[in-house]
């Protein structure tokens, strides 16, 4: 008789993200400040995002059983049910958690009514029950552009140099009116995302 782990019966997982997306003239102007670094930083340590993958993300989720997913949907959009279309901004460059000893660099984005902090809120505690992952201390609004990896100081102080030239650069403004929950897959050739939904942002009810 064969035995059965109980890995066998569990259900098919999506690791999943909460996002908005870019238009694409943001994503090119992004896409040429990103290339500036490239060219004074042609290192293996550094990865770069692809244009394809520039998008702003509310809430990471990780693995989630697929029989939920429908449930996730749901309890997403009644989250944004009362959110208003938002205004939003591209600009600056900065670098998580410092220019010392960089890991993550960033495109921020804001808006200047502060609806978007207040929505990425209001996804956090509408998709808690779906994931393990811990709640943002504080939330940043930022497209990712690079991730590093054991950088030199040498690649590190030349990174700090250009985040500080590029720190006041604009990359555009957009109205944002959907958010989407979108599946992340590792393939051979890299991440692969496929938006398995997208919700609208309503006027909210008076």
């Amino acid at each position: 008789m064969v035995g059965h782990s109980k890995s066998d019966t569990r259900p098919e997982q999506y690791r999943l993200f909460i996002a908005i997306a870019l238009p694409e003239s943001v994503k090119h102007a992004i896409e040429r400040a990103q290339n500036e670094f490239r060219a004074a930083l042609p290192t293996t340590s550094i990865r770069w995002t692809r244009r394809e993958q520039f998008h702003l993300t509310l809430r990471f989720l990780g693995g989630v059983d697929v029989p939920r997913v429908d449930h996730l949907n749901e309890a997403v959009r009644l989250a944004c049910a009362d959110s208003a279309v938002l205004q939003l901004r591209a600009a600056g460059i900065g670098v998580f958690p410092g220019v010392r000893r960089p890991r993550v660099v960033w495109a921020g984005v804001d808006d200047r009514e502060g609806r978007l902090a207040a929505l990425q809120r209001s996804i956090e505690a509408a998709s808690a029950a779906f994931t393990d992952e811990p709640p943002q201390e504080k939330f940043s609004g930022h497209i990712t552009l690079a991730r590093c990896r054991d950088i030199s100081r040498t690649d590190a102080s030349r990174l700090a140099t250009l985040v500080d030239k590029l720190a006041n650069r604009t990359f555009g403004e957009w109205s944002a009116n959907a958010v989407e929950i979108i599946r992340s897959e590792t393939l051979a050739g890299g991440s692969r995302y496929t938006t398995i939904i997208e919700i609208a942002l309503a006027v909210p009810r008076p």
